[in-house]
């Protein structure tokens, strides 16, 4: 099944307007979804999540508590708005424009539809918010746009110092489940944590673009690897001559750093060089120097 992923997402990824068309359908599905978990998982543990939705959800809240309606929908707009206009030269105009139309759906799914609440159990409803509202962020982020908000904080930050920031993002987001929970109970703070640690913990499996591995491709002849490899990112690479343990005959190691983003494309562009080849792939833990970081379109 993977395999079939991987193969469609490469020859969609030959077309531009086919890869905006793709990349547009996983931003609705993404809006779609968050739509569907903050009605039918949130709603009813009175739970409020991360980043400048979960913003929204608390001022609408407090407004509810003098009798202001202030929908969340609006608030959505309005909170993120600002940050998207910064964002265009900060980061992309393609990244601001996918990342405008997921939040705006969401505000437009919330406004035309309903969805009824498929459990009453707390836990039950924090499981399985939480897990799917890591799956949504994650979703819109690649796809090459984000959520909005704290998202677009996190791509900027995250785009200067080449690594991922959520769980940063993460500790941000527990201050306001503070002021939550001093509003409207404890119990509701220490859920909406309990939630926003499950979802960040989701974009950190699947979002990979800041998860930096070390691959390791052992052949015969090191030409056609380091060109396919070369031809497909822009990174270097060492090439280390060894010699197998069996046979005794000569091999050679060619070995770089690269994100666990590019691996795909990376390993289907050189075993169509070399089909013999062995590749390696392993963590990096921590990674010092020059380091090329992909811009994002």
């Amino acid at each position: 099944m993977n395999q079939i992923i991987e193969f469609f997402e490469h020859n969609v990824e030959q077309n531009r307007k086919l890869m905006f068309l793709y990349s547009l359908i996983k931003i609705i599905l993404s809006a779609f979804l968050q739509a569907f978990i903050m009605q039918v998982f949130m709603n009813p543990c009175n739970l409020i999540s991360g980043g400048f939705t979960g913003i929204a959800l608390f001022i609408s809240k407090i407004a509810a508590l003098g009798n202001l309606n202030l929908p969340v929908s609006l608030l959505i707009i309005l909170l993120n708005t600002p940050v998207a206009i910064f964002c265009v030269r900060a980061i992309s105009k393609r990244f601001v424009l996918l990342s405008v139309i997921q939040f705006v759906l969401v505000s437009v799914f919330l406004e035309i539809f309903t969805f009824e609440p498929l459990f009453y159990d707390v836990i039950i409803n924090l499981l399985f918010g939480g897990i799917l509202w890591g799956c949504s962020i994650s979703l819109a982020l690649s796809s090459g746009g984000s959520t909005g908000g704290t998202d677009f904080i996190a791509q900027y930050v995250s785009n200067k110092i080449h690594r991922s920031i959520f769980n940063e993002v993460f500790y941000f987001n527990c201050a306001m489940y503070i002021a939550y929970g001093f509003s409207f109970g404890w119990i509701y703070c220490a859920y909406s944590i309990i939630f926003q640690f499950l979802s960040t913990t989701v974009i950190n499996k699947m979002y990979k673009r800041y998860q930096r591995v070390t691959v390791e491709i052992t052949c015969k002849e090191t030409k056609p690897v380091v060109d396919a490899f070369m031809a497909t990112v822009r990174h270097g690479m060492s090439i280390i001559q060894c010699r197998g343990a069996y046979k005794g005959e000569t091999y050679y190691i060619c070995k770089s750093v690269v994100s666990s983003f590019e691996m795909p494309e990376i390993s289907r562009a050189v075993l169509k060089a070399d089909p013999h080849c062995l590749i390696n792939v392993y963590q990096s833990v921590q990674f010092y120097g020059n380091y090329y970081q992909k811009p994002i379109e």
